[in-house]
Order: structure tokens, then C-alpha cells, then sequence
């Protein structure tokens, strides 16, 4: 199976969302989101980004989202895989796990 790439990106604040009260931070999720894909996935393809929404961006594409997730209300913090939307507040692993097997992303032995 010839596997491409994969960019897991994680967009958050160090201030948890005023609706996720009781949720882990997203600094929190995006070291969970790690440890817990690279305990069933290998982690040769994949890469992954942290993007603080309260900072500047010097990437268009995350400045855009940036400003989308501030006019839109929308809850952090939010996982792309690539350039799809998987996970908007309290993430869900079957859901992130489902985008990395129809990406391709090899499973552990």
C-alpha cells in the first residue's frame, strides 16, 4: 500500500472554549491525539501541527481558518487530517481513525 503524507493539524487556544468548560485544553488534546495515533498507526506518514489561534500566522491558509473559527463562533480546539475538518471541540478518535484509514495510513504490527 503506497502511503502518502498525512498532516494531522490541531487548532487551539491555551484558554479552553467557554462551551468545552470541563473539556481538556488543546495543547492537552493535541499531545493525546499523538500518543494515542502513534500507539495504532505508523508514524512515518504522518506529521502534525499545533496552531494557536490567539497568535499570528504566517501561513495564509491558517490565518483564513483563524479568522473563520472567531467569525463563525466555531469550538476548539478543531482537527484537520489534510485538508478535511475531522473534529470540531471535544475530538473523537473513531472519527480521526476512520480519515487516516481512508487516507492510507498503515496500522501497527
Amino acid at each position: 500500500m503506497n502511503t502518502k503524507k498525512v498532516t494531522i493539524t490541531v487548532y487551539g487556544a491555551e484558554q479552553i472554549c467557554a462551551s468545552c468548560v470541563g473539556a481538556p485544553g488543546s495543547k492537552d488534546t493535541y499531545e493525546w491525539l499523538q500518543a494515542a495515533i502513534g500507539r495504532k498507526y505508523i508514524a512515518d506518514p504522518i506529521a502534525y501541527e499545533y496552531i494557536d489561534i490567539n497568535q499570528p500566522q504566517d501561513v495564509d491558509k491558517h490565518q483564513a481558518f483563524v479568522e473563520q473559527i472567531f467569525e463563525e463562533d466555531l469550538f476548539y480546539p478543531i482537527v484537520f487530517v489534510n485538508d478535511e475538518m475531522v473534529a470540531e471541540g471535544i475530538p473523537r478518535l473513531k472519527t480521526i481513525y476512520q480519515s487516516l484509514d481512508k487516507h492510507g495510513v498503515q496500522l501497527q504490527s
